[in-house]
């Protein structure tokens, strides 16, 4: 069974910046593929990235190619999402989910969820 923990989110002023982490554990392959989504407030979920264990490709949905940033660190367990440059749009619950069969982004279904961690990008 695979779980995750994000952690990193918090109340930043536009221009800034958050790094968002994602810790797994319950892993037994590497094929699987890590994306983070988001959901602001009366808005349909988003796919904002993701990363692929297996092959390394990535994914940024157009609103925040050359902003943000994922990565992974396969001895931590740990998927990264360093955002710069925030803006008030971007304000939402960032969620890391797992396709757990994924070799490439963007990955087909994703199966396993974490909890949420809350951005909110606002002066």
């Amino acid at each position: 069974q695979l779980q995750f923990a994000e952690s990193g989110g918090g109340l930043v002023q536009p221009g800034g910046s958050l790094r968002l982490s994602c810790v797994g554990s319950g892993f037994t392959t590497d094929h699987y593929v890590i994306a983070w989504f988001r959901q602001a407030p009366g808005k349909e979920q988003e796919g904002v990235s993701c990363i692929s264990r297996y092959d390394g490709t990535t994914y940024y949905v157009d609103s925040v190619k050359g902003r943000f940033t994922i990565s992974m660190d396969n001895a931590k367990n740990t998927v990264y999402l360093q955002m710069n440059s925030l803006k008030p749009e971007d304000t939402a619950v960032y969620y890391c989910a797992a396709d757990p069969y994924g070799t490439s982004c963007p990955g087909d279904e994703y199966d396993y969820w974490g909890q949420g961690t809350r951005v909110t990008v606002s002066a």
